[in-house]
């Protein structure tokens, strides 16, 4: 995988961008203006970060896996120490299915608002959470700090803190261990060392 410079990195135009950013040259943005990406933070190849208008923030210690999507008019905020598996797909935009109105996806597609409706909701990833492969979260769904969602999972609603959530819908499974907290201080002890 080959990472872009920063010279690169900063003509996309992003709304910021920390230090120690590593980005394939094979990841794609759309609307990058609305995009802050904070530091440590890995892109991997055949990304897609399309943000709306409410933009996409990246926390630090961030590792978004390849083909990995991020996409919707909502926010989409992923805070510090977050990992987004292959090929997961986070939602903030979704047509309504109910059978009321015509699905659509786009914002320019080819039918109008009184036939097709979208809504957007905000996605939140709150610290030390992580999404399997495959697995898709839909749009207002904060997953609490310190879960895990399992590979090809689906979530529907919010997820409490310090779990791991599997199937779909994604259903309790077990507690998480809270021993990342120890390990995160002693890196931190190890970095003001250097």
């Amino acid at each position: 995988m080959a990472y872009l410079s920063q010279d690169e990195i900063n003509k996309i135009g992003f709304a910021q961008v920390g230090h120690d950013v590593f980005i394939s040259d094979k990841a794609s943005f759309h609307n990058p203006a609305k995009i802050s990406i904070g530091s440590f933070v890995r892109i991997d190849d055949f990304c897609l970060l399309s943000a709306g208008e409410d933009g996409i923030e990246i926390g630090n210690y961030v590792h978004i896996s390849c083909y990995a999507c991020l996409i919707g008019k909502g926010l989409i905020k992923l805070h510090d120490y977050v990992l987004i598996s292959i090929k997961a797909t986070i939602l903030s935009s979704n047509s309504d299915f109910s059978g009321q109105f015509a699905p659509a996806l786009k914002e320019f597609d080819t039918l109008d608002k009184p036939y097709a409706t979208v809504f957007s909701e905000a996605v939140t990833f709150e610290t030390h959470t992580g999404l399997g492969a495959h697995s898709v979260v839909l749009p207002g769904v904060t997953v609490g700090e310190g879960t895990a969602v399992g590979a090809m999972s689906v979530v529907y609603q919010s997820l409490n803190p310090w779990g791991i959530y599997l199937g779909n819908p994604a259903r309790f499974a077990t507690k998480r261990s809270k021993r990342v907290y120890k390990i995160l201080e002693d890196l931190k002890e190890s970095q003001a060392d250097i």
